[in-house]
This record gives C-alpha cells, structure tokens and sequence, in this order.
C-alpha cells in the first residue's frame, strides 16, 4: 500500500463488488451512487498502487491484485467491526454472505435463515452444490460459507485453511424393494444383495465409497448401474427394479421401498459449516453462520436431497 491509511469503506465496496460484479448492485445494496461505488474504487486503487477492476462485458472483475486485496478485506473489516461493537454492541452487520450448499441444506437450513435475516444490510446468496463443489467454491473465495456432508465410512478431510462445525448426523440404510428382508450386519444385508444392480450418487462418490467398502467386507463387487443426485429419484429407481441404493432411515417413507437400517458397522451421513480460517469473524458471515447452526438444531440433520 502507498498509503498506510486505508478507508474501511472502500475496503467494503470492493469486497461487494467481489461478490456482486456490478457497480450499480454495489451501489444499491450499499445505498449510495454508482459514481461513487467507481470514485471510491479508483481511490483505493490508488492507494494500492495497483489496478484493482478490469471491464468484464458490461460488468467489471477483480483482478488478481483486486482479488487478494478483497480476500484481505475480509480479515480487516472483521477486526474493524469487532472494534465498532466493542464501542457500540447494538451496532447491526452489514454485507452480503455467499453460501453454496446441498440442495436438502438449502431447504432445511438456508431458506429458514433467509427469512429471519435483518434484512436489507444482511443479504444471502445461495448456490445450490454437491460438497466437493461447494469447497472447490470455498477455495476459491466465491463463496463465505459451505454446508457439506460426508459419510462415518468415507470421512471427509478438510486441509488447516478451513474450520468447520458439526450441522447433525443422520443415520443411514439400504434401500430395497419392499417384502421380507435379511437381518444382520451391514455386511450380511449387503451380501444378501450381491447380484442386484446398485444405485449411487452422480454428483459426490462418498456414497459410492460406503457402498465399496461394505461389499468388499462381504466379499464382493458391486454392480453399479444407475446415478442419480436426487433421493426421489433413486427411490422410484428402487421402486422400478433398476437397483438398490443408500438412503436415510429417517427420510420420507415411499411404498414399495423398506429402508434397512446397516450396524456394524453403521452408516452415519454427518453433515458440515465449512468456512475460510480467519473469515468466522466477519460480522455478516457470523450472523449467518450463528443461525445456520441454530437453524440445524431446530430441523433434523440435513442429508442430500
């Protein structure tokens, strides 16, 4: 920076920009004019040093100094608004989160927190993704927040730039055609489906893995037939003899499916808030994530759509 002193404010104004594109969306969530979203822009620039904005169309884009200056941001104006509440603890947040999650994630969690959000000064923009996408998202920095899940037999490793925080756990079964069944173990129900065609997520292949993993303890390889990234849909692929497939015990019943419920070992879909070390603090993503944990308490634990 040529200039030690930089203003919060145009530390915010890019750091909407980063997440809107727009000048004038910028302005308005903001509340003030495009002329001055651009003059305070241009300021900051200059104090930079360095091009912060190129022309993308009729928009505008971060360029690489933008984006990291924004990534900065993030950190800066969290110290900054822990100050301001420090002195001021009715103080409100302002900003817009991003948030990409699972699509039973954005029914049982992010649309509940978007009703109740003080809104306008705390905005939520949602983008519907399977975990891996959603921390591909994270990563680079085009979303705040990510609700991930993963599975107790496939285990998700989130790397030390990330924290996460638990959402819930929902136990899981083999979904089958409905009629007399096998008890047992997980593995001796699985055996028991050995020559059926299998079913299996098209979007993440933590269920694939369960899946691989359980049939090899009972001694064989799974057919794998059929993908899907809807629940619905695999249960009337269930219905329509095309396979057997995961599903939540505790999901909505269909006829002609009987959920068997795996012990043994068992099979636990636990569900995550993921964000970037260091950005938790962040006034409007602390308000957001403060009521996606609350909102995960009140609803059972989400699992995949």
């Amino acid at each position: 920076m040529n200039d030690l002193l930089v203003d919060p404010h145009r530390l915010e104004l890019l750091l909407e920009l980063s997440r809107l594109g727009s000048m004038r969306e910028v302005g308005e969530a903001m509340h003030v004019t495009t002329s001055t979203v651009s003059q305070q822009i241009a300021a900051l620039a200059r104090e930079a040093g360095t091009p912060l904005i190129e022309p993308d169309g009729r928009r505008v884009r971060l360029t690489p100094a933008g984006r990291r200056l924004a990534g900065h941001a993030i950190t800066i104006l969290a110290a900054v608004e822990a100050a301001r509440r420090d002195l001021d603890p009715a103080a409100a947040p302002a900003g817009t989160v991003r948030a990409a999650a699972f699509a039973s994630a954005v029914r049982q969690v992010l649309l509940p927190v978007a009703r109740i959000l003080p809104g306008p000064d705390v905005r939520l923009h949602i983008h519907e993704a399977e975990p891996a996408e959603a921390l591909a998202l994270l990563a680079a920095d085009e979303v705040d927040l990510a609700l991930t899940y993963d599975y107790s037999l496939a285990p998700a490793r989130f790397g030390r730039s990330l924290d996460s925080q638990p959402l819930g756990r929902t136990p899981w079964g083999l979904g089958t055609p409905s009629g007399p069944g096998p008890r047992g173990t997980a593995v001796e129900v699985f055996g028991r489906y050995r020559e059926h065609d299998w079913i299996v997520n098209s979007r993440n292949t933590a269920d694939e893995e369960v899946i691989r993993l359980v049939a090899s303890l009972a001694g064989f390889e799974p057919r794998i037939t059929q993908r899907a990234d809807s629940l619905d849909l695999v249960r009337d692929m269930i219905v329509a003899g095309l396979g057997v497939g995961l599903l939540p015990v505790t999901g909505p019943a269909a006829r002609g499916v009987t959920v068997r419920r795996l012990r043994q070992p068992e099979v636990i879909l636990r569900s995550y808030a993921v964000t970037r070390r260091g950005h938790a603090g962040w006034p409007p993503l602390a308000l957001v994530l403060r009521l996606v944990l609350q909102s995960a308490v009140d609803q059972a634990s989400p699992g995949p759509a």
